[in-house]
């Protein structure tokens, strides 16, 4: 049986929600990750220190009991964010970077920012401070196909954003194009990007063929095949720009599974599997370990982990849902069969 044994692996892109989604959700992510990168998209939104605190402290509170498990905090940037509220993130020690959604582009973003351009005296400060912007990069201009919705963000302002501020340490969240692989690949050392499980196994047919799959419901959305091989060739080509941001969102079953579905897939029980069944689908197993365990810490100038984790070539069903009571949750592939399992 083929074991593969990885540095301990962070996830650089997560959310674990509050209140009892967190309780029923965070176990899966700290079993697998020594550290993640936990988004502030909560209502209310979290915009300030003070708030980040709080909610670091919330998820240290349900961790399970001799868990090694860090969670590195953020914050929501808005129109009205205070530079002085900057300047303090930059100082503390838990948060580590700062998130910019467009308004409206995903869940929970309505606070998010209308007007780019209006903030970038703002982005300015982050240079100064070394604080990475992490970019939801999709327009939500209504005559944009939802398809093209990130290209349309790179050439309107992500572009424009890179040329501005050259110092500006950005991460380009969950690409799912090939130019935005592109885009990043040609950018200085200062721009990467995370690549999520569900755009690197699935197109845009594993949403829609054969009817509507709500638990492939993610934004960005998935794309077509073409754009699915750029993601998966760049996540397996070495390069240090790509690294591993799962994206789980977990939302409770019925809410995916209604009228108007939410979107995220729930994808943190099994995310290191789903990982390198796709880098076995690529031959390309041996760049794994780069690609979870080391890049993202390089870039935010983290240490890398100790200790280890080990996965085994084993098949294995993935449960219907996870969590209990009110909390139940449907993860991607839930039903379906999986080559690894975490030992």
């Amino acid at each position: 049986m083929k074991t593969l044994t990885l540095t301990r692996p962070d996830d650089w892109h997560v959310h674990v929600r509050n209140g009892a989604v967190l309780k029923a959700v965070l176990a899966y992510t700290a079993r697998q990750f020594a550290r993640a990168v936990v988004m502030p998209n909560l209502k209310p939104p979290v915009t300030t220190v003070a708030q980040a605190l709080a909610y670091r402290e919330e998820i240290l509170r349900v961790l399970p009991e001799g868990v090694d498990f860090t969670p590195l905090m953020t914050l929501y940037l808005t129109a009205a964010t205070a530079v002085e509220e900057l300047k303090a993130a930059a100082d503390c020690p838990f948060v580590h970077a700062v998130k910019l959604y467009p308004a409206g582009a995903t869940t929970n973003s309505d606070a998010g920012v209308a007007n780019i351009w209006a903030i970038y005296p703002l982005l300015a400060v982050l240079e100064k401070y070394r604080l990475p912007l992490l970019v939801h990069g999709e327009v939500t201009d209504d005559d944009c196909d939802i398809f093209d919705r990130e290209r349309w963000f790179i050439d309107r302002h992500f572009t424009d954003i890179v040329r501005n501020f050259p110092a500006l340490r950005l991460v380009l969240e969950h690409v799912t194009t090939k130019e935005a692989v592109h885009f990043v690949a040609a950018a200085g050392v200062n721009v990467a990007a995370t690549i999520t499980p569900q755009h690197l196994l699935y197109n845009r047919n594993a949403l829609l063929a054969g009817g509507i799959r709500p638990h492939h419901y993610c934004l960005p959305i998935l794309k077509r095949e073409e754009h699915r091989q750029a993601l998966l060739a760049a996540a397996t080509s070495g390069s240090a720009k790509f690294f591993l941001g799962t994206d789980s969102a977990p939302h409770v079953t019925e809410s995916k599974e209604s009228a108007c579905g939410c979107a995220g897939c729930f994808s943190a029980p099994l995310a290191l599997e789903l990982y390198a069944e796709a880098f076995e689908q690529a031959g390309a197993l041996d760049k794994l370990e780069g690609f979870a365990s080391f890049y993202g810490a390089d870039f935010y100038g983290l240490p890398r982990n100790a200790g280890t984790v080990s996965l085994r070539q084993q098949s294995w069903l993935v449960p219907e849902a996870y969590g209990a009571d009110a909390v139940s949750v449907t993860p991607l592939k839930a039903g379906g069969m999986v080559g690894w399992k975490m030992c």
